[in-house]
């Protein structure tokens, strides 16, 4: 395909995934007017959060399977009809329940685009070819991570608008999404038999659900030492554990265990769950590190995370040309690595007095490292793959990323949560001020505008002494990334495309098994028997 011809086809694929980048950021701060206007609890604010997560985590496995047996095109234009659906359905509900149920649906498709994008770019595009469109992807993303939360506040803010806007703006883009994919992406359809492991997928499923239901509510819902969690991580084990064992013997594995042979897959994956830890954790926490410590606006707050983004964009754009123009990879991914450490390690350092300009470097630094490693993983891995796998490889690394952003969402922030209470204690009984006394309890997060002064104060440097020492405990998660990259052997990147290549395996298939077939000619002598 010429340059014209893949930027038309990625047009719709660009589309969807601003879609699906949009779905969990648009709704950061419109949950509170949300919760409210339904009548809902905090535990509904969590599951409306947590349930888009895990349908999506849970079903990139099967999308990357699917992709290996289907059209990719139609599967595309599925995940983003389940979209729409899902945002329909959000849009309209009037309690909290088909709120939640809508949600999954949402996630299902998000996990779709999410696992698809990356598998159709490798069947259009060489490796080769590849880095440099992927700093188009990262500008799409960088934009959707800015621009959602910011749609969000205003959207709840308008008062003919109103939260329900925060899902229906999602719509048109869709609805685009799928017209364009139509039009520009032409992909052959690959005919062969099928068999779906529908016992694996539960499995799978159901395993997954259970570990991230676990790592979502421990520590608010339940006590991460109670009957609760004993319940779910060791029913979680038991059916991941049956998983293994039935993808080990079925034809059609939804996870080939096989790959996992594969050093540069296995290495790139375990990258990939750090990558999501430090990404997603790094967000989340740094959004209400501005609003509470530093007493910024959400809409400031969403600004002021510019410098990571715009780090991260322009280092997957400059990375990817350059690995496109001399063939090497495994120099960025080395080096995103020790700069996104770096990065880490230099925002343990914030307080609640942090100067914005010095902040920024540290997050630069951070958003730099990020940018380098994200899309070059999945690179590498698919680089290393035969064609008929692109879709489980490509759909591994998404699913371990996606699984480390919400352990660590949810495992740092119950790290937080502790942090600040222990923080605000100390501060309260030094000033001889009762706990209790104006603060936010029960684990509450403080409205600061009510807060005397005082108060006000303790509960900022509770916050920013917090905050820094959580990113100290995610630094050393990071380092091992760096491990795991400096372990990657470096392969030349191939020149033909995903589905150039299943061309070529399919006719040396082919052609192997008619030489095989086809009759000895005469006088030819017969092969000797091979010895016991």
């Amino acid at each position: 395909m010429s340059d014209r011809q893949i930027l038309q086809a990625m047009s719709g694929l660009m589309a969807g995934m601003f879609v699906s980048i949009l779905a969990g950021t648009v709704v950061a701060n419109a949950l509170p007017r949300i919760i409210a206007d339904l009548g809902a609890s905090q535990s509904s604010y969590t599951w409306v959060v947590t349930a888009e997560l895990l349908a999506m985590t849970a079903t990139v496995p099967l999308w990357g399977k699917l992709a290996d047996l289907y059209n990719q095109k139609l599967l595309l234009q599925i995940s983003l009809g389940l979209f729409v659906v899902g945002s329909l359905l959000a849009g309209f509900s009037h309690d909290v329940s088909l709120l939640i149920f809508s949600r999954v649906a949402q996630g299902i498709g998000a996990g779709g685009l999410t696992a698809l994008a990356q598998v159709v770019m490798a069947a259009v595009i060489p490796p080769r070819r590849l880095g440099k469109y992927a700093g188009m992807f990262g500008a799409v993303f960088a934009v959707g991570t800015v621009a959602g939360p910011l749609i969000g506040g205003v959207l709840v803010d308008t008062s003919w608008l109103g939260w329900r806007w925060c899902f229906f703006i999602g719509v048109p883009f869709a609805l685009l999404a799928i017209v364009l994919l139509q039009r520009t992406l032409k992909l052959p359809t690959v005919r062969r038999e099928a068999k779906i492991d529908y016992l694996g997928a539960f499995l799978i499923v159901a395993g997954v659900s259970a570990l991230l239901i676990w790592v979502s509510l421990a520590g608010n819902s339940f006590d991460w030492a109670s009957w609760q969690t004993a319940a779910l991580t060791g029913g979680g084990l038991v059916l991941l554990v049956a998983a293994v064992f039935v993808e080990s013997r079925v034809p059609e594995p939804i996870i080939p265990l096989g790959i996992f042979r594969n050093r540069t897959v296995t290495l790139t994956t375990v990258a990939s769950l750090f990558v999501g830890l430090a990404m997603f954790g790094g967000t989340v926490f740094l959004s209400q590190y501005f609003q509470i410590s530093l007493g910024k606006s959400p809409t400031i707050a969403g600004l002021m995370s510019l410098p990571m983004i715009m780090g991260l964009l322009v280092s997957s754009t400059v990375a990817g040309q350059l690995i496109s123009r001399t063939g090497r990879w495994k120099a960025y991914l080395v080096a995103g690595g020790v700069l996104m450490t770096a990065g880490l390690g230099l925002l343990s350092t914030i307080g609640a007095d942090t100067h914005f300009g010095l902040l920024s470097l540290y997050m630069a630094v951070m958003g730099v490292g990020v940018g380098m490693l994200m899309q070059n993983l999945v690179l590498a891995a698919q680089n290393d793959v035969a064609a008929t796998e692109l879709g489980a490889a490509t759909s591994v690394l998404s699913f371990f990323r996606s699984l480390g952003g919400t352990i660590g969402t949810s495992v740092l922030g119950a790290i937080l949560a502790s942090r600040v209470a222990t923080e605000m204690s100390k501060g309260l009984q030094e000033a001889g001020i009762p706990a209790g006394g104006g603060a936010a309890g029960h684990g509450a997060v403080p409205d600061m505008t009510t807060l005397p002064a005082p108060i006000r104060e303790i509960v900022e440097h509770a916050y920013g002494t917090a905050t820094g020492e959580l990113f100290l405990v995610a630094t050393p998660f990071a380092f091992l990334a760096v491990l795991a990259v400096l372990f990657v052997k470096e392969k030349p990147l191939k020149t033909t495309s995903g589905m150039e290549r299943l061309a070529e395996e399919s006719g040396a298939a082919g052609r192997a098994e008619d030489d095989a077939a086809a009759p000895l000619p005469a006088g030819t002598p017969a092969a000797p028997a091979e010895k016991a």
